[in-house]
Parts: C-alpha cells; structure tokens; sequence
C-alpha cells in the first residue's frame, strides 16, 4: 500500500482567518502539526500576492500559493525544481474587467469596487491597516466590489458580465468580478505538480473553505472541508464526496478539522 502525503490547500478569510480580526492563532496547533509532519500548506484565496506574501512571513509558510480565486500559482524558487520563483498565470489582466464595470456603472448597475475607493475607505470598510488596504488594491486580475442594488439587478448583472467571459463569485465579504478561472484549477495544477514531486505515494488534497467561491475547489478535493461561518451553511457540493463540517467557527474550526485528519492519518 502506497504511503500517503497529504497536500493542505486554504481559503483565507472565515476560514484560516477570523472573519472579523483576521486572527489565525486558533489553528497554530493545527499548523505547527502539518509542518512537522512535513504536510505543505497552499493558501489559496481571493487575496492578492503582495497580501499573501505578507501573511506567509507571518506564518513561517514556504510552500505555494494561489492568488485572486486562481487568478495565477506563485511557487517558490527551488520547491519542485531548482530555479527562481515562478508565476503561472491562468487569467487576463484586471484592466479589462474595469473598462467592463465603467461601462456597466454608466448604464446604471449599483456597486462600489475596489478600484473606486480609496486605500482610506477601504481600510474603514474592512478593518485592515491603509498599508493592507493599499495591498488589497494592488490587484492583477479579479476585481471585489460591494453590490448595492437588487436581487433582480444583480441577475442581470451576471448575465451582462458573462457576455464579456466574465463571471461574478461571491465570497466571504465581497463580490469577485473575474474571468472563468477558480480556485479549483489552480489546485489541480498544483496537485500534478506534488504527484510528480512525491512519486510512489499516495498524494491526496484536503481543501478548507467556507464560502460560495469556494465550492469548486472544496467538489475536487480528495478531502473537502467546509469551515463554519458566515456562508457556510450554503454550501452544498455536488460530486459523491461528503465534506467534513467543523463545529467551531472559522480558525478554531480549521484547527478541529486539520487535527482530526491528521490523527486519522496516523491511525
């Protein structure tokens, strides 16, 4: 029987991270486990790099990431081969998702996106730092907003959007304005990349989320794991996998879940 490697891949905000505080403390115990058990740990989320980037130093993280809902997979020099850091991209440039929504704010659909505040505003709206809020803005390729019209409206905002091959996803705090990427096949690409990296094992991905934009990634995963919060009691996959349910909320939920299947691992 082939030995088993387990590949962690992570929404950030309701799930890692506390909704309101942005808190990852809870699942240090969860952490400190994977990584000795040398279990790598992709934050896959719909932050932008420089704020990945910035929560890996905090975290100690040397694995991976996925940035803006799969928008590109940055991996560090040296992981799977030797050779600088690598970006590949899975996405068009956010610049033509905003000439969509000025078109779009023109003929009267109510949001307020990121592009339209300032690092000030935005700062009061989420309750980062203006350094974090400017991180946020600094976006290559999905755009959030904050809807501000009607159900109906938004329906036939999705359907305009789509005649551009544009989607909108909603997620933990935002709508994400982006193209017919996700999360998932930047996961998916990862995986193969582990598979060859561990040949002979049994590679198997568990993926954390708690929101709609998480869905995908949450139906192809070997292990899915939905975090509860604010969203997910939603969720519903589709695919024969039943997802795992934590009890406690967001972090501390991550931490219950991710220390669950580790001593099942072992068992």
């Amino acid at each position: 029987m082939a030995k088993r490697q387990l590949v962690v891949f992570t929404d950030l905000d309701g799930t890692l991270l506390d909704h309101d505080s942005y808190d990852w403390r809870p699942a240090k115990p969860a952490l400190d486990a994977l990584w000795a058990a040398s279990v790598p740990v992709v934050l896959n989320s719909s932050k932008t790099r420089s704020e990945i980037r910035s929560l890996r130093d905090e975290l100690g993280n040397r694995d991976p990431f996925i940035v803006e809902n799969g928008a590109a997979v940055v991996i560090p020099e040296n992981y799977f081969e030797p050779g600088e850091e690598q970006v590949v991209p899975f996405a068009p440039h956010r610049d033509i998702i905003l000439d969509v929504l000025d078109v779009l704010k023109d003929k009267g659909f109510a949001f307020h996106n990121f592009d339209a505040m300032t690092i000030s505003e935005l700062a009061r709206i989420t309750g980062l730092s203006e350094a974090a809020a400017a991180a946020a803005k600094a976006r290559d390729a999905t755009e959030p907003l904050i809807w501000q019209g009607d159900d109906a409206a938004l329906a036939e905002f999705r359907r305009v959007l789509a005649t551009h091959q544009l989607q909108l996803l909603q997620g933990g705090r935002f709508y994400h304005v982006m193209g017919f990427f996700d999360k998932a096949g930047a996961m998916l690409y990862l995986m193969e990349q582990y598979r060859e990296k561990h040949l002979g094992f049994d590679v198997v991905s568990v993926a954390l989320g708690d929101s709609p934009n998480d869905v995908r990634m949450l139906e192809q995963a070997d292990i899915p794991v939905i975090i509860r919060g604010i969203n997910s009691a939603q969720l519903v996959l589709t695919g024969g996998r039943e997802p795992l349910r934590s009890i406690k909320v967001g972090p501390a939920g991550w931490n219950e879940c991710i220390l669950g299947l580790l001593a099942d691992a072992l068992n």
